[in-house]
């Protein structure tokens, strides 16, 4: 079994993700890719399963029925990959906005140096690499992990992150049947409670491209829920 396995969730990505896992499967180190789409209209599922015959036992996809949220696609990823034994699991967007080039950072990061968490930081040391954004939503996404860390405590610069790469030890501990959130504030959980098992959190720097096409997911619901579900997250901690 190969042990790196690169989770993608999609949702109207056809314009994207050929690409996307042309390009993950282009780089030097070779990873396994888990598509989760949730019932996409534009047809990327189909996309998806023809270039499994392609790239067979190298490809895959899990196919939902609904638009269940993006915590909802990934927690189903993770469990897929556990119940295959892959020993790190690697979030990642469709969209390019994650460059497929820092993967192998992220893995070496846990492989290599130790971690177990590793984390694609926009935001290490308060430096922002952050391409194309609108100062709107930049300083929303970087002021909202200063406030993460700040009710928190978390040791983290960029708590919303959804770069990430997992040992597996990380989300057999996680009780992820009783992650709470299931949009902007999913990451922020996931790192919470991996700290507070006291996991080694490692951020590696990287350059956070917006996307160029198709559109963003990002509405005011998911951005409400990271704002205030922090608070209770911080106030409930890990359950005994």
């Amino acid at each position: 079994m190969l042990d790196t396995l690169v989770i993608i969730p999609t949702y109207n990505e056809k314009e994207n993700i050929e690409a996307i896992i042309r390009a993950v499967f282009n780089e030097e180190k070779i990873f396994h890719v888990l598509v989760v789409d949730d019932n996409s209209p534009d047809g990327t599922a189909s996309i998806v399963e023809k270039l499994i015959l392609e790239f067979p036992n190298k490809l895959f996809i899990e196919k939902r029925t609904g638009k269940n949220g993006l915590g909802t696609a990934y927690i189903h990823g993770f469990k897929w990959a556990l119940a295959r034994e892959y020993d790190y699991i690697i979030e990642m967007d469709a969209d390019f906005s994650h460059s497929p080039k820092d993967l192998i950072r992220l893995y070496n990061a846990c492989k290599k140096d130790g971690g177990d968490v590793s984390v694609g930081s926009r935001y290490v040391n308060n430096k922002v690499n952050v391409i194309d954004w609108d100062i709107k939503r930049l300083l929303l996404s970087y002021f909202a992990s200063k406030y993460v860390r700040l009710i928190t405590r978390i040791p983290v610069f960029d708590t919303t992150a959804g770069f990430v790469c997992w040992n597996r030890r990380v989300l057999e501990t996680i009780k992820l049947n009783e992650i709470k959130f299931i949009g902007y504030a999913f990451q922020i959980e996931m790192k919470f409670k991996a700290w507070k098992h006291k996991f080694d959190i490692k951020e590696v720097s990287v350059v956070f491209t917006d996307r160029d096409l198709g559109t963003s997911k990002m509405n005011g619901n998911i951005v409400s829920e990271a704002l205030f579900g922090v608070i209770k997250m911080k106030l409930k901690g890990l359950p005994k």
